[in-house]
């Protein structure tokens, strides 16, 4: 008898510890909603609030062409009351965990398929889809108008907050719009020129009338390399349109341009830009509005 207690104690601490690792994977009492980017977390996060649990798969200052994610977190993406994605080949390292619960049958919502798509025009990947629609926030806005009616759709969720919180990050995206207008329009006819580390500017270009003259990488991938040929050309580029600033991405190493700025026989800076990832809450771009603010400023201030 005297060994009946301690045994009775291992099994409940057991099941207790089993509740709580039960409660660690799940998703807690209300509804959970699974973003694949962290810029797509961020636009989630500012209209749901507090209405639901917002996973975001892509660390702050990730690759979303490359980064992993966890078994606990694969688990959770097929438990999800939604999962948020770009679709557009964005996430490489991901899709087989976003394949996998869309078999499990789990909701699933797709940014791509709410806006106009560019495909890209040059590299591997021409007339494959551009996924940085992120660049545009015209865009942005098509992704929460097609957003809001799934969002709505989830049990636990109010419709009528949640319409309030859209109509609210709606007015600050068109905020950025309007300044990234004013402020581009202060930038010369002869200097509506951009090259970066890869392709991720095509559908800020259509919307602000600026030229992609080339990309170190020409291609929509960072896990791609460029040639001795593309880099000649890239350089000849350069040197015909003499732009002032070539622009490397923070989530990318900007050796490459560097070396490329060296090389062109014209006096051409190097800046930073945020593109393809938010940065931590002490970083230079900490959410999306945030990150539109400070490239439009870098870019205004480098080409005009």
């Amino acid at each position: 008898m005297r060994r009946t207690r301690p045994l009775a104690a291992l099994a409940g601490t057991l099941l207790a510890a089993g509740a709580l690792i039960a409660c660690d994977v799940g998703s807690g009492d209300g509804p959970l909603v699974v973003v694949s980017t962290n810029i797509l977390g961020d636009v989630v996060e500012n209209v749901v609030g507090d209405q639901a649990e917002v996973l975001t798969l892509m660390k702050p200052d990730a690759d979303p062409h490359s980064f992993e994610i966890s078994a606990q977190e694969a688990a959770r993406v097929r438990s999800a009351d939604l999962v948020v994605s770009n679709g557009l080949g964005l996430e490489e390292g991901l899709q087989q965990h976003l394949d996998a619960a869309a078999d499990d049958g789990v909701a699933t919502f797709v940014a791509g398929d709410a806006i106009e798509v560019l495909e890209y025009a040059e590299g591997d990947a021409a007339g494959t889809p551009d996924p940085h629609f992120w660049t545009d926030p015209a865009r942005v806005l098509d992704v929460l108008d097609a957003l809001e009616p799934v969002l709505a759709d989830i049990d636990g969720i109010d419709a009528g907050r949640l319409a309030d919180d859209v109509a609210a990050y709606r007015d600050s995206v068109v905020g950025i719009e309007t300044e990234m207008t004013d402020a581009f329009a202060a930038v010369p006819a002869d200097r509506r020129a951009l090259v970066t580390n890869h392709h991720v500017f095509g559908y800020l270009a259509q919307r602000f009338d600026f030229d992609v003259v080339g990309a170190v990488i020409p291609g929509g991938t960072t896990l791609a390399a460029p040639s001795a040929s593309d880099l000649s050309d890239l350089v000849e580029a350069i040197e015909e349109t003499g732009v002032p600033a070539i622009f490397a991405e923070s989530s990318s190493p900007d050796r490459l341009v560097q070396a490329l700025a060296s090389e062109a026989d014209v006096q051409v800076e190097v800046v930073e830009l945020y593109t393809e990832s938010l940065t931590a809450a002490d970083g230079g771009a900490p959410d999306y509005l945030t990150m539109m603010r400070v490239n439009t400023q870098r870019i205004g201030a480098a080409l005009s």
